[in-house]
């Protein structure tokens, strides 16, 4: 099976958690499902949620917390 990403759905700045002082979403190795929240892209001071749109374990992130990022790139790599 080849791996599967998860997008930013919109450019803006990458947060793997709600909060400074909260949990990420998500963890390496945490298994996600379609409609899982693993971030939020904030542009212009509105959060705007990533979800997932496929399951799998969530294998690495290939951005940092605070990225700047662009739509359609992606964020996350998950394994079967």
């Amino acid at each position: 099976m080849s791996d599967k990403t998860i997008k930013a759905p919109l450019p803006g700045t990458f947060y793997r958690q709600a909060d400074p002082n909260a949990d990420p979403f998500v963890t390496e190795g945490d298994e996600v499902e379609p409609g899982d929240v693993v971030g939020l892209v904030e542009i212009m001071k509105s959060f705007h949620e990533v979800k997932s749109e496929d399951s799998g374990v969530v294998e690495r992130f290939l951005v940092e917390n605070e990225d700047t990022v662009e739509a359609g790139q992606d964020l996350a790599v998950l394994g079967g």
